[in-house]
């Protein structure tokens, strides 16, 4: 049986959320009139999206109904459960009760939904493009850091490997990840050999030692330099050129091909070096603009890619959840085109 989240997991602004702060007016215009009027139809509200996704922040979302509608024992909500494949049109939550106890929180718990679900959905593509190849979620330096929670969440129940964050591993048990940054480097006077060293003697040696080797646009004679200095402790290499430089050891290839950034020839070429010298060991790791296209090219072309770090293509595009009202006091009442849509895939939230 699948397991939720405890509601408490979340930081949650409870006051805030019961006192309309996050929810467009409309919504809480509603709920004052139905009060004042003395209305209170027993109502079943659906929530749906429209593609093929990944579902998640359903926990988050049932912890919001939970914690912030005004008689949260009076509501009655069934849910899939954060992970679950969903369809076009597929309703993924019903929340039946008194609508003025919980109409202030449809902004609320539509967005974690909404949010959530577009990064499981990425991370699950990037994933099943990798082809079984760890995949790094890395993109929180491209978002509010208040995000990072749910965030890496949503990661996670998409399949990611690691995630870079403390915050991104909170609501699972994950530990952050991480290399080298390009700031270490430069702290060195661009001497990833002396920053690499540093690492290794200051940093618990249960983490992975993962040297950038772009740093001088040499990717290969940096990756040899730093594999000759540490031997079996370098983990791996990361490739992280940008895309407006050309590699020192893609320029004698160039021709045919796309040459900036982290391309197939780089990474052909830094795998052969490391090779030659005895390196088998160390592990290929890139960055730097891989989406889950990008990502499927390589694999098709059998780069020795080992692992894909990630950022901020996982915050494409959007999954947007609408709620709609579809049953009143038992009776159908949506709106032309819309139509109570049962689940029986939906279980009871206890």
């Amino acid at each position: 049986m699948k397991q939720r989240l405890s509601p408490d997991l979340f930081s949650i602004p409870v006051e805030q959320i019961k006192n309309g702060y996050f929810s467009d007016s409309y919504f809480l215009r509603t709920q004052e009139i139905l009060v004042k009027d003395n209305h209170h139809p027993r109502v079943l509200m659906q929530v749906f999206q429209r593609q093929h996704a990944i579902v998640c922040g359903v926990d988050e979302a049932i912890a919001i109904i939970k914690k912030c509608a005004h008689n949260p024992d009076n509501l009655i909500i069934h849910a899939l459960h954060d992970g679950d494949r969903i369809e076009p049109w597929e309703t993924v939550m019903t929340i039946e009760g008194d609508l003025a106890n919980f109409s202030h929180l449809e902004t609320v718990y539509l967005g974690a939904l909404s949010r959530q679900t577009k990064i499981a959905t990425n991370v699950h593509k990037v994933v099943k493009a990798a082809n079984g190849k760890p995949v790094l979620f890395f993109p929180s330096r491209f978002d509010h850091y208040a995000v990072q929670a749910s965030d890496g969440y949503a990661a996670h129940i998409g399949g990611v490997y690691g995630v870079s964050t403390p915050a991104n591993g909170s609501l699972w048990g994950a530990d952050a990840l991480g290399t080298i940054p390009h700031a270490l480097i430069a702290a060195y006077g661009g001497d990833t050999v002396r920053a690499s060293k540093a690492f290794d003697t200051h940093i618990d040696p249960q983490v992975n030692r993962v040297a950038l080797v772009d740093f001088s646009n040499d990717c290969v004679g940096t990756s040899l330099a730093v594999a000759r200095e540490m031997g079996n402790k370098l983990w791996a290499v990361r490739l992280d050129t940008a895309d407006n430089l050309v590699d020192l050891s893609v320029l004698p290839h160039m021709g045919t091909f796309k040459p900036t950034g982290v391309c197939p020839q780089l990474v052909s070429n830094v795998r052969q070096a490391l090779d030659r010298e005895g390196f088998g060991h160390v592990k290929i790791m890139v960055s730097g603009g891989f989406t889950a296209e990008r990502i499927q090219q390589f694999e098709t072309a059998n780069l020795p890619v080992d692992v894909y770090a990630v950022g901020s293509s996982l915050y494409n595009d959007n999954i947007n959840f609408t709620a709609d009202i579809v049953m009143v006091d038992g009776q159908p009442s949506a709106k032309v085109g819309r139509s109570y849509r049962p689940n029986s895939r939906l279980t009871l939230v206890e």
